[in-house]
Parts: C-alpha cells; structure tokens; sequence
C-alpha cells in the first residue's frame, strides 16, 4: 500500500499551517490569498490522505487535534525546507530583470520611498518593485519580501543588514494649533497642551520619563499607535506630538517646538536573506536604497 506522505502535496501542509496558525479558514484564507472554501476544500483533502481528524470545528472557529498538534513541527520543517529551496533557485538567478520585493514601515512607504523608488525605475525599468508597506516583521526566509527596511536592527540569523544611519526625531504642532495655543517653552510646558500619544505602544511614555517626566496613556488626549495615522493627527492640529525631524521641518503644515530637546534617534537598516543578497537584480535594487536613503539620514 503506497504510503500518502509520499505524495504529500506542498499545498495542502501549507493551508493546514495557515489555518493551525491563524485559527479559521477566513484568517488563513486572508493570509494566503486565497478563498475560504478552497481552503477548506485543501484541509479536508489533507485529511482525507492521512486518515486523521486534524480540527475540531467550533462556531468560533477550529482548534487542532491531539493528532493535529503532534503533526505541527513536521509541518513547519516541510515549509522551513520548501522556503531555503525557493530561496537557492531564486539566488541563483543572474539576471538584473525580474521582480524584487521590498517590505518597510507604513510611514516609510508612504512619506519616503516614493521617490527613491522612482530613481530605481528610472534607471532600470527592467526590474519590477513591490512595495509591501507593513508594521510587522515580513518574513525573508519564506521570501514575503527579498528586501526589508527596518527601524531596529534584525537579529534574525541568515540574514544580512547594512545600517544606513539613524532618522532624527523632533517635537511638532501644527500651525493651526499654534495659532490657538502659545509654544511650549520647556519640556514641562508640553504637560499643559493637548498631547499626542501612542494607544498600546509605550515608546512616548518612556521618553517623557527620560526628561523626568512620569505620565501615563491617559495623559494623550488622542492616541493612535499607526505612525501614518499619528503624523496626519499632528497635521490637522489635535495637538503636540512627534515626528521623523526630516519629514516635519518640509511640511508647512507644521512648526518644530523644543528644538533643543535632546530625543533618541530611529536607527535604520537594510536587511537581506544571504542566499538572495548576491542576486544581481536585489544587490543592485539594495545598492540604489542605500544611496536613495542617505538624503534622508544625517
């Protein structure tokens, strides 16, 4: 009797994967891009092969098996192998046509890479971009992206990174606030404004507490945790909050305050799976970020 993990199809693990990872067919379907019905079509069928029940069906959605769940670590290796065999066909590539996928910040897509990319196109309309404008850690091993720019240094291993230098932070308002509100004078005066502050994300709080300032979520009239979002509520005037120093000072929107506060600094860094690093259409789209990103960085 021929044994079914022979034949195992690749497509099958990775939506039980998706939907053991996700806990519904919806969030896996989301995940993959694919339809709900089809992945459940590809889960019962893995089942069907295998013999086994893989999910209780519950109205919230599935949960795995005993047997499901002693299965997973064979899965995630499947797929682990399934990404460094992409990765080595793709790094051997040696033409400069082709695709490169570039994933970065929300606010770096939208207020920074515009322009560099169109001086990428400009000089080599051969290569295709994709911009994948993201807050979360894309992975590079299973090539959700061949190139990530990080505002933190990645520690993942078989990766390689450049750091390109550190964006400067400053304090704005926006003209329209000012014009109703006198600047803050001290860090202390900001306390007496309507502040602009992270929801979930503590980075402000920390910050105020390195100028000896002790202040909690509450003391943020409006909080929003999407730096995009966060800059455009700045803009229109909801009161004082933070911003890249670069982008602020070229928008007329707003005015820097406290200039001479002394704030940390957002490091950025390139980031590459090693495999893919030397493919020549990625080394070239990396060399042309490097050098398109140094107008931004001191």
């Amino acid at each position: 009797m021929a044994n079914p993990l022979m034949n195992m199809d690749w497509a099958l693990v990775q939506s039980f994967l998706a939907v053991a990872e996700t806990g519904s067919l919806s969030a896996a379907a989301r995940l993959l891009g694919a339809s709900q019905p089809t992945l459940g079509r590809q889960v019962k069928a893995l089942e069907d092969a295998l013999g086994v029940e893989l999910f209780h069906r519950q109205p919230k959605g599935l949960i795995l098996t005993d047997v499901g769940a002693a299965l997973m670590p064979a899965a995630q290796a499947m797929r682990q192998a399934a990404g460094q065999i992409a990765l080595t066909a793709a790094g051997r590539s040696e033409e400069l046509r082709g695709v490169v996928r570039l994933t970065a910040s929300v606010f770096v897509a939208h207020h920074i890479l515009p322009p560099v990319m169109a001086q990428i196109m400009d000089r080599h309309p051969e290569i295709e971009l994709e911009l994948v404008p993201s807050d979360t850690s894309e992975n590079l091993l299973f090539r959700e992206a061949d190139i990530a720019l990080r505002m933190y240094r990645p520690t993942q291993l078989d990766v390689v990174t450049k750091h390109l230098g550190d964006a400067k932070l400053g304090v704005f308002a926006a003209e329209s606030y000012l014009a109703r509100h006198p600047a803050p004078q001290t860090p202390e005066d900001m306390l007496k404004h309507r502040l602009i502050g992270y929801d979930r994300d503590e980075d402000i709080i920390h910050g105020f507490a390195q100028f000896g300032l002790t202040l909690d979520k509450h003391a943020f009239a409006i909080r929003c945790d999407q730096n995009t979002v966060y800059w455009e509520l700045v803009r229109a005037g909801c009161g004082i909050g933070f911003g890249q120093l670069r982008i602020g000072l070229h928008d007329p929107a707003v005015r820097q305050v406290l200039s001479e506060m002394d704030l940390p600094v957002l490091p950025v860094w390139l980031t590459a799976h090693e495999s893919m690093r030397q493919t020549p259409r990625i080394r070239r789209v990396w060399d042309m970020l490097a050098e398109g990103m140094a107008a931004h960085l001191p």
